[in-house]
This record gives C-alpha cells, sequence and structure tokens, in this order.
C-alpha cells in the first residue's frame, strides 16, 4: 500500500471517528436531512447562511465511517463557500468518487476531499460518499 493511501485511509478512519462540526447548529438559517435506505445512513446537515455565504455548517448523523468522515470533510470545505463554490466542488467530488480520476488542477482543489478518492473501487458505497453532499446541494 502506498504511504499515500495510507495516510488518506488514515484521514477518513480519524473523522469517521471524530467528525468535525458534529452536532445540532441552534442557529440554523436551514437545516436538511437526508437517508440512504441501501444501508442506514442519516445525516442533517444544518446551515447559517449569510449574504450568500455559509458561516456555520454542523451536522448530526449516524452511519459507516465513509458517509460520516464524508460529512465531516464537507463541512470543513464549506465554511466561508458560496453557493456557486459549493456547485463547482460538488462536480469534483462527485466526478473523484463515481470516476475516481480528476486533472492534477481539481485534485489540489478538493484537498482533503481527495482522501476519499478510492470510493469510485466500490460502487456500493458511492451513496455512503455522497449522502451528505447530496443532501447539501437540496438544503441550498
Amino acid at each position: 500500500m502506498s504511504d499515500l493511501r495510507e495516510l488518506y485511509q488514515e484521514l477518513i478512519i480519524d473523522h469517521g471517528r471524530h467528525p468535525r462540526n458534529f452536532g445540532k447548529l441552534n442557529d440554523a438559517t436551514c437545516h436538511k436531512e437526508g437517508y440512504n435506505p441501501l444501508c442506514g445512513d442519516k445525516v442533517t446537515l444544518y446551515l447559517l447562511e449569510k449574504n450568500g455565504v455559509v458561516e456555520k455548517i454542523q451536522f448530526e448523523g449516524s452511519g459507516c465511517a465513509i458517509s460520516m468522515a464524508s460529512a465531516s470533510l464537507l463541512t470543513e470545505c464549506l465554511k466561508g463557500k458560496t453557493k456557486p463554490e459549493f456547485e463547482e466542488i460538488f462536480n469534483a467530488f462527485h466526478q473523484l468518487v463515481t470516476i475516481g480520476n480528476l486533472s492534477e488542477d481539481l485534485t489540489l482543489k478538493l484537498g482533503k476531499l481527495a482522501a476519499l478518492a478510492g470510493v469510485f473501487e466500490y460502487p456500493a458505497r458511492v451513496k455512503c460518499a455522497t449522502l451528505a453532499w447530496h443532501t447539501m446541494k437540496e438544503a441550498l
């Protein structure tokens, strides 16, 4: 196993076990629930949006390590972003987990999210990795 792949696995495990921005956001201006009936993963995203910018984002939920890690990484990524910026990141992330390869520019743009690149090798796990992302898309 390459050092980079091992580092990515550690990042997924860390975010899965110790998700960032976990918990209800009481001053949220929007919230949306997502559910994956195939595996039982659940997520509720809470956003505080001001002037078109995501100021705060948190989530609650339960599910597999990939689902929770993806939601955690999503919340870290989207703070301070606008809806058009989210759309651009969403498209790149979706391509990453469904096709598996991106240009170097897009891979760099995704940063830590590239840790989920290996998901494309396991088609049944794509829904786990994208649950929070599709829920966010609906929320915005």
